[in-house]
C-alpha cells in the first residue's frame, strides 16, 4: 500500500504488493515501461502476461521475464532465440537450475519445451551462455545425453572440460572419441582426471603421449592404468620430471615397479616411497639404500636449469617484465616463458607449462592477464611459442585491450587450479 501511495505522490504509477489479474492487465494497458519492468519480475504474474512481456521491445523487461521462475515454458522457448545475449544468459541460469527437476515435470509438453530450450541454449553463439548450461549439466545423470555430448565436444575448452571431467553420461566410446579429437592438452587432462577411468580409455590417453595429460592420469588414483600403459609411461618417465612425483605416490604399485621408479627420481621422493604403508621389509630397505646412494652421489635433486637461472636473475634484478618475456617468446624459449609467467603469477612452473601445452589462446591470454602483463605479450606467445595459425589466435581489442572480460579469464584459470 505504501508503495502505491508513494507512487501517486510522486506522480508515478505503482503496482500493489499483492498483484491481481486485473491490476496486471491494467499495468499492461498503461504502456508504462516502469510498470512493465515491475510486472515482468513478479512471480505471481499470470503466465499469459509474462508470455506477452517476453516480446517487449525493452531488453531489460525481457531479461526480467527470462529470470522469472513463473514464466511459462512456451515463453522460455521463445526467449532462447532472443537477439539480446543478456536475455539468453538470464534464461540459461534459470533453466540450469531446473535441470535436476526435468524428469519430474508433471506434463510431458512442459518437459519437452524445457528440453528444447536447454538444447537451444547449449548451441548458443555466446560462450558464456553455453558455459552456464555446461555447469548445470556437468554432473547430471538425467540431462539429455546428446546435449552433454555436444558440450563435451564444444570448441571452447573451458566449456568442454567441465563436462568431460565430470559427466556420468559419457561412456568409454565417447571418451575415446574426445581423446582422439582433442587438440589441446587440457581437454586430454580433463579425461585423465575422471574418476574410475577404464583401462581402455587410459590406454587411449597414454597413446597421445601428452605430458600434462599423462601426469594427470598417473595422479588419478582411481584410473585403471593397465600393465602395458604403465610400461609405456615408465619407458619415458626418467626424462619427464612432471611424472616423477605422481608415479612415486601412486598406490598399488608392485615392488618391482617401485624399485624401477627409485632408479630415476630424487632422493626426497625415494624417502617418501620408503614410507609407503604395506611395503615388505626387503623393498623398504632397498628404497632407503637407494635414497642414501642418491644423496651421496649428489643426486638429491636436479640442479637449476639455465632457464631457471635466467628467470631467477631477472626476478632479483626487477627485470622480469614485458620486455623480458616478450624477447623470450620471440626467441621461442618455451621454458623461459613458462617459468617467468609462473613466477609472476606465483604458481608452480608445471601449471604454466600445462597452460602452454593446452595451446588454448584463451587460457594463455588469461595467464598473461593474471601476470599483470599487456595483451601484446599474449599475442607474442601465441605467435612465436605456440605457433598458432592466424585463425586460432586471440588478438587485442582496439589494438591494446584484452578481448576477454575478467570473469571469463578467471574461469579459464580455474580450470588449471589458479584461483583469484
Amino acid at each position: 500500500m505504501l508503495k502505491a501511495i508513494m507512487g501517486r505522490l510522486l506522480g508515478r504509477p505503482a503496482l500493489p504488493d499483492k498483484l491481481s489479474y486485473e491490476a496486471a492487465r491494467e499495468a499492461l494497458e498503461r504502456h508504462s515501461a516502469r510498470l512493465h519492468r515491475d510486472l515482468a519480475s513478479r512471480p505471481e504474474a499470470e503466465p499469459e502476461i509474462l508470455y506477452y512481456l517476453a516480446g517487449d521491445r525493452d531488453p531489460d523487461i525481457r531479461r526480467r521475464v527470462a529470470a522469472n521462475p513463473s514464466t511459462p515454458a512456451k515463453a522460455d522457448r521463445r526467449l532462447a532465440d532472443d537477439p539480446d545475449g543478456g536475455v539468453r544468459e538470464e534464461l540459461a541460469r534459470k533453466i540450469g537450475r531446473l535441470v535436476p527437476e526435468l524428469d519430474a515435470a508433471a506434463h510431458a509438453r512442459i518437459r519437452d519445451l524445457a528440453i528444447q530450450t536447454l538444447q537451444c541454449l547449449a548451441r548458443d553463439q555466446l560462450p558464456r551462455v553455453r558455459a552456464i548450461i555446461a555447469d548445470a549439466v556437468k554432473d547430471s545423470a538425467t540431462a539429455p545425453r546428446d546435449l552433454v555430448r555436444r558440450l563435451a565436444l564444444d570448441e571452447d575448452d573451458a566449456i568442454a572440460c567441465a563436462v568431460v571431467e565430470y559427466s556420468p553420461l559419457l561412456n568409454d566410446a565417447d571418451l575415446k572419441e574426445i581423446v582422439d579429437l582433442a587438440r589441446v592438452s587440457e581437454r586430454l587432462a580433463a579425461v585423465a582426471r575422471r574418476r574410475g577411468l577404464s583401462a581402455a580409455v587410459c590406454d587411449a590417453v597414454v597413446a597421445r603421449a601428452d605430458i600434462g595429460a599423462i601426469a594427470a592420469l598417473i595422479a588419478n588414483e582411481t584410473a585403471q592404468i593397465g600393465d602395458q600403459a604403465l610400461e609405456a609411461i615408465l619407458a619415458k618417465a626418467a626424462e619427464i620430471e612432471a611424472w616423477h612425483a605422481p608415479l612415486a605416490m601412486r598406490p598399488n604399485l608392485s615392488e618391482r615397479v617401485l624399485r624401477r621408479i627409485a632408479g630415476f627420481v630424487s632422493s626426497a621422493l625415494i624417502e617418501r616411497m620408503a614410507r609407503r604403508p604395506g611395503l615388505d621389509a626387503a623393498t623398504e630397505l632397498a628404497l632407503k639404500a637407494a635414497a642414501r646412494r642418491r644423496i651421496e652421489t649428489g643426486g638429491g635433486g636436479a640442479l637449476p636449469s639455465e632457464s631457471e637461472r635466467r628467470v631467477q636473475a631477472a626476478l632479483k634484478a626487477g627485470r622480469l617484465d614485458e620486455a623480458f618475456i616478450g624477447a623470450a617468446a620471440e626467441a621461442g624459449e618455451r621454458d623461459v616463458v613458462a617459468m617467468a609467467l609462473a613466477a609472476l603469477v606465483r604458481v608452480p612452473p608445471a601449471v604454466a607449462t600445462r597452460i602452454l601445452d593446452s595451446r588454448s589462446a584463451r587460457a594463455v591470454t588469461a595467464l598473461v592477464w593474471k601476470a599483470g602483463l599487456a595483451m601484446r605479450v599474449s599475442v607474442e606467445i601465441q605467435s612465436f611459442v605456440l605457433k598458432l595459425p592466424a585463425r586460432e589466435r586471440l588478438l587485442a581489442r582496439g589494438g591494446t585491450d584484452f578481448p576477454l572480460g575478467p570473469e571469463e579469464m578467471a574461469t579459464h584459470l580455474e580450470l588449471f587450479g589458479i584461483g583469484g
